[in-house]
C-alpha cells in the first residue's frame, strides 16, 4: 500500500558528537481539509455561520424539550472549557530547538499516518452504508412502523445516515486525541527542565482537553439525531412515531462509531507496538542502547505510534464506548416506559443524556483541581503523581455520587412508582463503585508499588522463561476479581431495578434492566475523567522520549520515567474500566437484541436454550472468534515487529558510525514500513468481525427455513453473542492486565531494583514487555471494542436472521 510522501520523514544532517540540534525533520504542514476550508473563511463570515448553526441547534432542542436544551448548554459550555484548556497548554513553551524538532518529526509521522488510515476506513465505512442501505430497503417492517408512516426507505436512509454520521464523529473524537498529544508531548518535555509537578499539570490539561471534546461531542452528537428525528418525523403527533420507539432510530450512529473504532484500535495497535518491539529488541537488548536512544533509527516509528494508537484510537474507543452505552440505555428507558405506561417517558429516555452533561461538569472540576507548583530547587518528583491524579479522581468521584442522585430524582420521578428514582439511584451509586474497584484492582495488578508487579520484576533475575510464566500467571489470576466485581455489581443493580415498584400492566415488575442501564450509567459518569488520565499516558511516555532524544539532563529524564511509569498505570485502569463498561453495554445490547428480534417476529423472545445442538453451536463459534481475533492482532504485531527488526539490524551493519554518532539512522525507513504494514494487517481481523456475526445469522437462518424453526437464525445469533461477550472479558482483562504488568515490571528494574538497567534481569524484563506489548495495546484494546461492535451489528442486523 502506498505512504503518503510526507510520511517519508527523517532527512536528518550529518551527526555530529552528541549532536544537541537536529536539523528539520519536518516535510510540510499538514492540516485536514476540513481545516483549511475553515482557515479561508471570512472570520465574520465564520462567525454568522456559527450563530446561525447553534441558532438552529437551541430551535430544535426547544422543539423537542428542554431537557435537550439543557444538555446543547452544558456540551457547549465544555467545549468553551476546552478551548480554554489548550490554550493554556498551547501558551507553555516548547523548550530549545532541539525539542522542538523532534516533536514536528512525530507531529508529521503521526498526521501523515492518520491521513491514510483514516481514508482507508472510510472507503470501508462508504462501502458498509451501501451494505446496509441494501438490506433495509429489503427488509420487513414492524407493526409500530408501518402505523407510524415510516417505511422500509426513509427507515433505510435514516439508518445509513446515522451510521456514517457516527462514523465521522468517532473519527474526529480519534483526531482530536492525536491533534493534543503531538502538541503537548514536547511542552511536557519542557516542563519536566523545571518541575514534576508542571509537567504533569500539563499533560493532565492536555488530557483534559482531548476528553472534554470527546465526550461532549458523544452527548451532543446523539441528542442532535434524536431532536431532529423528533422534529422531521413529528413524534408523539396524532398518526406518527412514538417517542418511546425513537431510540431505535440511533442504533446506526452506534454502529458507525463501533466500526470506526476497531478499525482505528487495530491499526494504531499494530502501528504502535511493531514499533516499540522493534526498537526495543535490537536497541536495547542487542545493541544496549537506552529506550528512545536517538541512535536507534525506529524511535521515531516507536513515538510516532503512542499518538495513533493510545491518543487516536483510544480517543474513538472511549467515544464509541459512551455512544454504544447512551444509545442502549435510552432504548430500554423508551421501552420500560411504554411497558409501565408512564405518561411523559421523555425522562426515562433523555436520563443519559444528562448524566453525561454532568460527567462533563464534575470532570472538568477534577482536570482543574491538579494544579502546578514550582519546585524550589528540586528536580526530582515532590509528590507521587499517581497520588495526584487519585486526588483528581476522588473530587470527581464524590461529585459524580451528588450530580448522579440530582439527575435521578429530576428525570426519573413518577407519580406511579414515587420512591422508584432512590432504587435508580442506588443503581448509578453501583455502578459508581464499581468503576472505582475496577480501577483499584488494575492499579493492584499493574503499579510496581504493589507485591503482583514487583514479584514478577523478581522473577526476571533467574531468566526469560521465568519472566513469562510469571506474567502469564498474573494475567490469568487478575481475571477473577474483576468478573466478580462485575457480577456483583449487575444483581444489585437489576435487583434494585426490579424492587422499584415499575410495573407493567399485568402487574410484573420492570425496571430490572433499565437498573442495569443505570448502573452502566453510573460506572461511565466519571468518563471524561478517565480519558483524561488515559490519554496522560502516551503524552508522558513522548515527553520521556523527546527528553532522551535532546539529551537533557538526567534529572529531567528521571522526572519523565516516573511520569511515564504512571502513565502506564493509567493506560492499564483506564483499559479496565473499558473492559468493565464494555461488558454492562453489551448486556444492555443485548437485550435489545432480543427485544428487536421480537418485534420482528410477532412472538416473545425472551430466552436462548443451548441444550438446543445449533444454538450451542452458535455460543462456541463465538468464544472462537476472540481466540481467533486475539491471534491475528498479535500475529500482525509480530510479521510487522519482524520487518522493522530487520530493518534495524540492517542499520546497525550497514551505517557502524550510527553508534559513534558519526553516521544519521534512516527514521523514515522504519516510519514506512510500519505505517504500510499496519494498514495491511488491520484489513484481516477487522473483516472477520464485521462478517462473522452475518454470515453465521444467515447460514442458520437458511438451516431454520429448512428444519422448520423460524427464529434458529436469531437464537443462534444470540448465543453466539453471550459466548463471546463472556470470553471477550475474560480475555482482555488477561490481556491488558498482563501487558500492563510487564511494562511496569521492566519500569521497576530501571529504577536500580534487581540490578538496574543492562542487568541480565533488566534483559529478562525487556523479553516479558516485548511479549506484553501486542497483548496491551493490540488485541486487549481491541477486544472491549469488538465486543461492542458484535453487539450493535446483531442489533443492526437482527431482521436478516428471521
Amino acid at each position: 500500500m502506498a505512504i503518503d510522501d510526507d510520511m517519508e520523514v527523517g532527512a536528518l544532517g550529518p551527526y555530529t558528537d552528541r549532536p544537541r540540534v537536529f536539523p528539520s525533520m519536518r516535510s510540510k504542514p499538514y492540516k485536514p481539509l476540513i481545516f483549511r476550508v475553515l482557515m479561508g473563511v471570512n472570520i465574520r463570515v465564520l462567525l454568522v455561520l456559527m450563530l446561525l448553526g447553534l441558532g438552529g441547534i437551541f430551535y430544535i432542542g426547544a422543539s423537542t424539550s428542554p431537557i435537550i436544551v439543557f444538555v446543547f448548554s452544558v456540551c457547549i459550555i465544555s467545549f468553551l472549557l476546552s478551548i480554554y484548556l489548550a490554550k493554556w497548554v498551547l501558551a507553555k513553551d516548547e523548550g530549545p530547538p532541539e525539542m522542538a524538532q523532534i516533536s514536528d518529526a512525530i507531529r508529521d509521522g503521526a498526521e501523515g499516518f492518520f491521513r491514510t488510515q483514516y481514508g482507508t476506513i472510510s472507503k470501508m465505512a462508504l462501502l458498509l452504508a451501501v451494505v446496509i442501505l441494501s438490506i433495509y430497503l429489503f427488509r420487513s417492517t414492524t407493526p409500530q412502523q408501518e402505523s407510524s408512516g415510516l417505511g422500509r426507505t426513509i427507515s433505510a436512509y435514516i439508518t445509513v445516515a446515522a451510521f456514517l454520521l457516527g462514523a465521522l464523529c468517532s473519527g474526529i473524537a480519534g483526531y482530536i486525541g492525536m491533534w493534543v498529544s503531538v502538541r503537548a508531548n514536547v511542552r511536557v518535555s519542557s516542563a519536566a527542565r523545571r518541575s514534576a509537578r508542571e509537567a504533569l499539570q500539563v499533560a493532565v490539561r492536555a488530557g483534559g482537553f482531548s476528553a472534554m471534546v470527546v465526550v461532549g461531542m458523544a452527548v451532543i452528537g446523539i441528542a442532535i439525531l434524536y431532536a431532529s428525528f423528533y422534529v422531521w418525523l413529528g413524534v408523539d403527533l396524532p398518526g406518527s412515531m412514538k417517542v418511546t420507539e425513537l431510540p431505535l432510530l440511533l442504533v446506526g450512529y452506534g454502529f458507525g462509531a463501533s466500526f470506526v473504532a476497531l478499525f482505528a484500535q487495530l491499526g494504531g495497535g499494530i502501528y504502535t507496538k511493531a514499533a516499540d518491539v522493534g526498537a526495543d529488541l535490537v536497541g536495547k537488548v542487542e545493541q544496549g542502547i537506552p529506550e528512545d536512544d536517538p541512535r536507534n533509527p525506529a524511535v521515531i516509528a516507536d513515538l510516532v505510534g503512542d499518538n495513533v494508537g493510545d491518543c487516536a484510537a483510544r480517543g474513538a474507543d472511549l467515544f464509541e464506548s459512551i455512544a454504544a452505552e447512551i444509545i442502549s440505555a435510552m432504548i430500554l428507558g423508551g421501552t420500560m416506559a411504554q411497558r409501565c405506561k408512564i405518561e411523559d417517558p421523555s425522562g426515562f429516555i433523555l436520563f443519559p443524556l444528562v448524566v453525561h452533561s454532568f460527567d462533563l461538569v464534575v470532570s472538568s472540576v477534577g482536570v482543574l483541581s491538579i494544579r502546578g507548583t514550582r519546585d524550589s530547587g528540586a528536580k526530582g518528583a515532590v509528590e507521587d503523581p499517581m497520588a495526584v491524579l487519585q486526588k483528581g479522581y476522588s473530587v470527581t468521584i464524590v461529585l459524580a455520587v451528588i450530580t448522579f442522585g440530582a439527575s435521578t430524582r429530576w428525570m426519573l420521578y413518577t407519580e406511579q412508582a414515587p420512591s422508584a428514582w432512590l432504587n435508580f439511584a442506588l443503581c448509578g451509586l453501583v455502578g459508581i463503585i464499581t468503576a472505582y474497584v475496577f480501577v483499584w484492582i488494575t492499579k493492584y495488578y499493574t503499579d510496581y508499588k504493589h507485591e503482583p508487579v514487583r514479584t514478577l520484576a523478581l522473577s526476571s533475575s533467574t531468566g526469560h522463561g521465568t519472566n513469562i510464566i510469571a506474567g502469564v500467571s498474573l494475567g490469568l489470576e487478575s481475571t477473577a476479581l474483576p468478573v466478580l466485581v462485575i457480577s456483583v455489581s449487575i444483581i444489585s443493580a437489576f435487583w434494585l431495578g426490579h424492587t422499584s415498584g415499575l410495573v407493567d400492566e399485568t402487574g410484573n415488575p420492570t425496571g430490572g434492566l433499565f437498573g442495569t442501564a443505570v448502573a452502566t450509567m453510573g460506572m461511565l459518569s466519571t468518563a471524561a475523567y478517565i480519558l483524561t488520565m488515559d490519554m496522560f499516558g502516551p503524552i508522558a511516555d513522548n515527553a520521556g522520549g523527546i527528553v532522551e532524544m535532546s539529551q537533557q539532563p538526567e534529572s529531567v529524564r528521571e522526572i519523565t520515567d516516573v511520569l511515564d511509569a504512571v502513565g502506564n498505570t493509567t493506560k492499564a485502569t483506564t483499559k479496565g474500566f473499558a473492559i468493565g463498561s464494555a461488558a454492562l453495554a453489551s448486556f444492555l445490547l443485548f437485550s435489545a437484541y432480543m427485544d428487536e428480534v421480537a418485534t420482528f417476529a410477532h412472538e416473545p423472545f425472551k430466552q436462548v436454550d443451548i441444550a438446543i445442538p445449533e444454538v450451542f453451536i452458535g455460543g462456541l463459534l463465538g468464544s472462537m472468534l476472540i481466540f481467533l481475533f486475539s491471534a491475528w492482532a498479535c500475529s500482525a504485531v509480530g510479521r510487522t515487529a519482524q520487518e522493522v527488526v530487520t530493518e534495524v539490524r540492517r542499520q546497525f551493519i550497514e551505517r557502524p558510525g550510527i553508534m559513534d554518532y558519526k553516521e544519521k539512522p534512516d527514521y523514515g525507513r522504519c516510519v514506512a514500513i510500519v505505517a504500510s504494514a499496519s494498514l495491511r494487517e488491520m484489513i484481516k481481523p477487522g473483516a472477520l468481525a464485521i462478517v462473522s456475526p452475518v454470515a453465521i445469522g444467515v447460514l442458520f437462518r437458511i438451516l431454520g427455513y429448512y428444519t422448520g424453526h423460524p427464529l434458529l437464525g436469531a437464537k443462534v445469533v444470540a448465543s453466539m453473542l453471550m459466548f463471546a461477550t463472556v470470553s471477550g472479558i475474560l480475555m482482555a482483562l488477561f490481556l491488558n492486565t498482563a501487558g500492563g504488568a510487564w511494562d511496569n515490571a521492566k519500569k521497576y528494574i530501571e529504577t536500580g531494583a534487581l540490578g538496574g538497567k543492562g542487568s541480565e534481569s533488566h534483559k529478562a524484563a525487556i523479553t516479558g514487555d516485548t511479549v506484553g506489548d501486542p497483548f496491551k495495546d493490540t488485541a486487549g484494546p481491541s477486544l472491549h471494542v469488538l465486543i461492542k461492535l458484535l453487539a450493535t451489528i446483531t442489533l443492526v442486523m437482527a431482521p436478516v436472521f428471521l
